[in-house]
């Protein structure tokens, strides 16, 4: 017993001297000597500019806001503003895939730095894999620079980064923004790549961004200079090698725009983002606040006031009637269950719509729902989980506005409360968003937002979500309505195989609740 008690500390010792070593041979660069930089403010010379300017004047002190609910509209009003900035482009995003929307956006936003516009993009290491040598490329481009976010200092394999550097390595910043001229922001659930904005015939995930003018820019664009300064954050250059292969791009590029996924849409069409230029939409003059972590998060050490679900919960204040929840990843834990359970036996209607087991992408993550669904149910909690649908029929009479569409897994953070209020942003409702993950969103006062998810809830969700529920003999059983309009209900879980079963009793006994 003692040898082996013995061999294992000698494992354990050689463990972290390995880990020390590796350290030493792959530093985190050192930032304490990097200059600041800060957000261009708002240009009124600017065509954007004006345009905001003359429909300001008559809100002062609030901001105009449209949802961005289509995957296209999403995609097609961020290539039209880049196409029409004329001094600066902030963008800050968790994913950004080297598909046909991520390579259309980085080639938009390599001509306007070509024009003089200064464009800084931030990244989360996490989410750019095999993108280093055109990372390298744009970054080496005047007027453009990249930084990322608690990089790996081991490009290949990148995953051997977290073998000695895990702490850092597994706090992500998970924000999602994109601002132009200081004048117009987008802010929401959106990722850059083909699933997000239904490019493309793959399954899709539904998702709400929300365009934004007015007096919350420049305080969203505080919140990316913070991240853009703060120490999780490293320029390209410091952590990818060489300058990359500029001529690869253009080539990837051209390859992309002639794919039959960028033929199936006009980049020409009409979006959101192009009437705000040509002053022809019609925006929303509310008041909206920006919720954001402190990025010194990612260094894991922030206070619980620089946490942006304390900050959150402040502003949202009493809750009167109504809490409508829509988290593609929900896992609420024991302290987000009994809040959800106390409101719920106050009177208060709490519904909350997450992802089926046959529509999630993270099996943990359902792991860590199902374990407290049962609870949830049993207080009053009314639980929804979209199903995929593959029968091939016609969805456009299946809205779940605001959230687009069926037929795909959900990635929409929104909720409202008491139809007057309603978030839209990066925060799902888990471990991970409230613990380790950087995030941030807005919160709009709007009774039309508020109401427009309300009546997805109280209309059509029926068809696109399968609802637990407990029976008479008090089982959980799931409803699911059928196109004929009949009702199904099984004893078990819709679509789960045995070894799913088998993986969530297990997933769900191990103690990694915090992680998921």
């Amino acid at each position: 017993m003692k040898r082996a008690l013995g061999y294992l500390f000698l494992l354990l010792a050689g463990l972290v001297a390995a880990g020390i070593v590796l350290r030493l041979l792959f530093p985190v660069p050192d930032v304490s000597n990097r200059l600041r930089s800060v957000a261009i403010g708002a240009d009124l010379t600017s065509g954007i500019g004006q345009r905001v300017a003359q429909a300001a004047s008559t809100h002062p002190g609030k901001s105009g806001v449209v949802p961005l609910e289509r995957g296209h509209d999403a995609l097609v009003s961020r290539l039209g503003l880049i196409d029409a900035a004329e001094h600066s482009i902030d963008a800050q995003y968790y994913i950004w895939h080297e598909d046909t929307s991520g390579l259309l956006l980085l080639d938009a936003l390599l001509r306007a730095a070509k024009r003089g516009v200064r464009v800084r993009l931030l990244l989360d290491d996490n989410g750019v894999p095999g993108l280093d040598s055109i990372l390298a490329a744009l970054n080496a481009q005047d007027n453009f620079e990249i930084r990322l976010f608690n990089p790996s200092t081991v490009r290949s394999p990148k995953i051997l980064g977290y073998a000695f550097d895990f702490f850092r390595m597994n706090r992500r910043m998970h924000n999602k923004s994109f601002m132009v001229d200081g004048a117009v922001a987008i802010i929401g659930g959106r990722n850059i790549g083909d699933e997000y904005f239904q490019v493309g015939d793959d399954q899709f995930y539904v998702d709400l961004d929300v365009l934004a003018t007015g007096a919350i820019v420049p305080e969203t664009a505080k919140v990316f200079d913070a991240y853009w300064n703060s120490k999780s954050v490293h320029a390209v250059e410091t952590i990818i090698s060489g300058h990359g292969d500029i001529a690869a791009f253009r080539a990837a590029v051209a390859s992309a725009r002639s794919g039959k996924a960028a033929k199936a849409f006009e980049l020409g069409m009409t979006s959101s983002g192009r009437r705000l230029i040509d002053s022809g939409i019609a925006l929303e003059w509310t008041d909206v606040q920006v919720v954001a972590d402190d990025p010194i998060k990612g260094q894991g050490i922030a206070k619980r006031d620089q946490l942006m679900i304390a900050r959150l919960s402040d502003i949202l204040g009493a809750i009167d009637h109504k809490l409508l929840l829509v988290s593609a990843y929900f896992e609420p834990g024991k302290q987000g269950t009994a809040y959800f359970t106390d409101l719920a036996g106050q009177g208060r209607d709490v519904r909350i719509l997450t992802n089926a087991l046959n529509t999630t992408d993270v099996l943990p993550v359902h792991a860590g729902y199902v374990k407290y669904r049962d609870q949830l149910l049993r207080a009053g909690v009314k639980l929804y989980e979209l199903k995929l649908r593959a029968d091939g029929k016609d969805e456009s009479e299946l809205q779940l506005n605001p959230l687009g569409l069926s037929g795909a897994s959900l990635h929409a953070k929104t909720f409202a409360v008491d139809d007057r209020r309603i978030f839209i942003g990066s925060f799902n409702f888990d471990p991970r968003s409230a613990i380790l993950n950087c995030e941030m969103g807005f919160l709009i006062d709007s009774p039309a937002m508020a109401r427009s998810l309300g009546a997805g809830f109280d209309g059509s969700i029926d068809a696109v979500a399968y609802r637990p529920a407990i029976d008479a003999n008090g089982k959980l059983v799931w409803h699911e309505k059928l196109p004929d309009g009949s009702e199904a209900t099984y004893d078990s879980e819709p679509g789960a195989t045995w070894l799913d079963v088998i993986a969530l009793k297990i997933i769900g006994s191990l103690p990694v609740e915090a992680l998921l």
